[in-house]
């Protein structure tokens, strides 16, 4: 966490997924804090709404629940995200809402191609930017055993598509194509180049450039 006194845009996540937090840190991204809603977002999916179209409306609108809150202080960027998965048909797929459908998105899933769509949106008051990736991925052919020991592990009922690549389901998966960070939740390269647009970068940028400077 950065000090109160530090001057430079604070990155506040306004999601309270570990896996985003985790890739952000990996990446060296400092955050301040987890950015709380001021009003809970409803994900239900519009009728007819694309995959795309539907990640980009909720990742905007938890930004905007979030920047909500009164009183941010001074320098405060926050980031929101939401993920998709669009089945073989096309048709979005968010969280399972119990054991039952989540065996159902998995067993749509075996042995097909599908996207998983991330967006990603950050602002803070004055101005906002957000980005959409797409990543396709393949699926073994999954036996119902496999689906229902899958599904008991409870891993799947908060991941859209019931699934995550960064776990378990990792090695159901034959074949990636596009950014394998988009799919655990978080593309990072367009992440970078959004947050760089309100000058937060890396904190391994920082101690580059004092190096830098330390050596003239």
């Amino acid at each position: 966490m950065r000090p109160e006194s530090d001057p430079r845009p604070a990155l506040w996540l306004a999601s309270g997924s570990p896996r985003r937090r985790e890739l952000l840190e990996q990446a060296g991204f400092v955050i301040a804090g987890r950015a709380r809603p001021a009003r809970e977002v409803d994900e239900s999916l519009l009728p007819g709404e694309s995959a795309e179209s539907a990640v980009l409306r909720l990742a905007r609108a938890k930004l905007d629940a979030a920047l909500a809150v009164p009183s941010w202080p001074p320098g405060a960027v926050l980031l929101a995200a939401d993920t998709l998965v669009a089945g073989a048909d096309g048709r979005p797929m968010g969280k399972p809402v119990d054991a039952a459908e989540a065996e159902a998105m998995l067993a749509s899933l075996s042995g097909q191609w599908h996207q998983v769509i991330t967006a990603v949106a950050v602002g803070d008051g004055e101005q906002r930017h957000d980005a959409v990736v797409a990543s396709r991925l393949r699926f073994a052919r999954l036996s119902s055993e496999v689906i229902r020991a899958y599904v008991a592990t409870g891993e799947p009922l908060d991941k859209a598509g019931g699934y995550g690549l960064q776990g378990r389901a990792g090695s159901f998966v034959e074949t990636i194509e596009g950014d394998c960070s988009a799919v655990i939740g978080l593309p990072l390269a367009e992440t970078g180049r959004l947050l760089a647009l309100f000058g937060i970068r890396p904190a391994w940028m920082d101690r580059t450039r004092n190096d830098n400077e330390n050596q003239k």
